[in-house]
């Protein structure tokens, strides 16, 4: 069973955290009065063009200043198809000082760097992403069977706009064409009504991605999500709203005041803010985070394990590959991630440990991408954030 929970903090944070069969296994954290600006869409103001760089500053007419590449302003190109290749320009060809632009955050600001841009304009829906100015058609690599694939390019081909594209989720398989026309259609109804918008001012917001709660509630209902529970019934229009967007409406929402008892939810939050954690076996991880990367070191701790010396170090790291892939999904782990798992000497076992990550890492809503182990006996894994404000 899925179980999405909801609460708030008297400081205007909003906690949210998903039990898969009792277990925590995603959590997040969402300032009401700071939140997440990616996927938001803006007609933002040339402030200047720095041509070394082949970038330029965008007044958004948020708290910072915003950067977009040259690469991101041109035509986007399917990079899937052979041949294809990016047309490159000189940034002050294509913009200058002054100029309105129609652009998508696609990176949240740092403490370091503003927000990074795109003219890539992209519309997440249940099956979709909308890509109005791409002229491709792509599909989630999480489907592998190709006459799957190729089933659900012939649909949305059949739906999309000439000159548009599309990326098709994961969530898409299997999915009848009556649903995912309906939602293609409503996806295009949105980009419409966007257009429509009247610009009264530059820089201004035009399109609302609605934050971290909503692009939550959006993955997760066809991942077999069975109910949503709040404390606050402030948040149950928003929520009502989200799932009537997206036809949605069937999943159940309670109000519970008492959450936070009934499910342990602080005690289980605070665990996660320590960096070692305990295996049944006795051994244990360690996860630290470093300027370039995240670092995770499995050791035997307590493990006392077989005779055979490899045995007992395989064992230790399938334990340890299953946790760590379940970390990497509760912390919202990003970027480069290098685990540094016990040495093993046989391949075999090497390819047991890289079977037991892969697993459980399918689980994860977000993309990992994993490497396997480096000449150092290092496995090398990278994954990109569900909720960028965490990397603040």
């Amino acid at each position: 069973m899925k179980e999405l929970i909801v609460f708030n903090r008297e400081d205007n944070k909003k906690i949210i955290v998903l039990f898969e069969d009792g277990e925590l296994v995603e959590q997040y954290e969402e300032d009401e009065n700071n939140k997440s600006i990616e996927g938001n869409i803006y007609i933002g103001k040339v402030q200047n063009v720095i041509k070394g760089l082949q970038s330029a500053f965008v007044n958004i007419g948020e708290k910072r200043t915003a950067l977009i590449h040259a690469k991101d302003i041109l035509p986007k190109v399917d990079i899937t198809k052979e041949g294809q290749r990016q047309e490159e320009k000189d940034i002050a060809e294509l913009i200058k000082p002054g100029d309105p632009i129609l652009v998508e955050v696609k990176r949240e600001s740092t403490d370091k760097k503003g927000p990074r841009l795109s003219t890539h304009i992209s519309l997440s829906s249940r099956f979709i992403v909308f890509m109005p100015n791409s002229n491709f058609i792509t599909v989630s690599q999480k489907i592998e069977n190709e006459k799957e694939k190729e089933r659900l390019i012939n649909i949305v081909k059949k739906y999309l706009p000439d000159g548009t594209g599309a990326i098709i989720r994961t969530v898409a398989e299997n999915i009848t064409e009556k649903e995912i026309k309906e939602d293609i259609l409503k996806t295009i109804e949105k980009w419409e009504n966007i257009k429509k918008i009247s610009i009264e001012k530059i820089p201004q917001k035009i399109y609302d991605k609605g934050g971290i709660l909503k692009k939550t509630i959006v993955d997760l209902v066809d991942n077999k999500l069975d109910k949503v529970i709040l404390n606050n019934k402030n948040d149950l229009k928003k929520i009502k709203e989200v799932l009537n967007e997206i036809g949605a409406e069937n999943i159940k929402i309670e109000i519970e005041e008492n959450i936070l008892n009934k499910y342990s939810i602080e005690k289980k939050l605070e665990t996660i803010k320590s960096n070692r954690i305990w295996l049944k076996s006795g051994a244990f991880i360690t996860i630290d985070k470093t300027e370039a990367l995240i670092a995770i070191d499995v050791n035997s701790g307590k493990y006392i394990g077989t005779k055979d010396l490899e045995n007992t170090v395989t064992t230790v790291n399938i334990e340890a590959a299953k946790e760590i892939a379940k970390q990497i999904r509760l912390r919202d782990i990003s970027g480069i991630i290098i685990i540094d798992f016990i040495d093993m000497q046989k391949e075999e076992n090497k390819k047991a440990v890289i079977d037991e990550i892969t697993k459980y890492s399918k689980k994860d809503r977000s993309k990992v991408q994993i490497e396997g182990f480096t000449k150092l006996n290092l496995m090398e894994i990278t994954r990109k954030h569900i909720n960028s404000k965490k990397e603040q």
